[in-house]
């Protein structure tokens, strides 16, 4: 599967404050100048927090494909963060393959994401 992308960095594998590589991301799928968003860190917690705290953002951290699958069908998450020190790189690729694949389910599902959607906006 080829994918056209934007990298927001980081570009090494050296320490590095990930929230602003994490707000990048999701600024850009808020907006729309990007359909979807894949974030790694260590662990893919902080920087799944920091990526939700844009408006619009749904990013759910994911370790298996079973979650990253619910995540998309029953979420709609337009984001999915990663560990890099917890996933390794072919399980990733199946986590991303499944996330991909994946189309939201609506239905009972919807009220849900809207019900998200509206706490974002008070």
């Amino acid at each position: 599967m080829e994918l056209e992308y934007k990298d927001f960095g980081a570009y090494d594998t050296k320490s590095c404050d990930y929230p602003g590589y994490g707000y990048k991301a999701a600024t850009a799928v808020a907006s729309g100048e990007c359909e979807k968003g894949i974030l790694i860190c260590g662990t893919g917690i902080g920087i799944s927090i920091s990526a939700n705290k844009v408006r619009g953002i749904r990013c759910a951290v994911c370790s298996e494909p079973y979650s990253a699958v619910l995540s998309k069908a029953h979420n709609d998450s337009n984001m999915l963060a990663m560990g890099a020190r917890v996933v390794g790189v072919d399980l990733a690729k199946m986590i991303v393959q499944q996330w991909l694949q994946t189309d939201f389910e609506g239905g009972r599902h919807l009220r849900r994401v809207t019900q998200i959607h509206d706490i974002e906006n008070l």
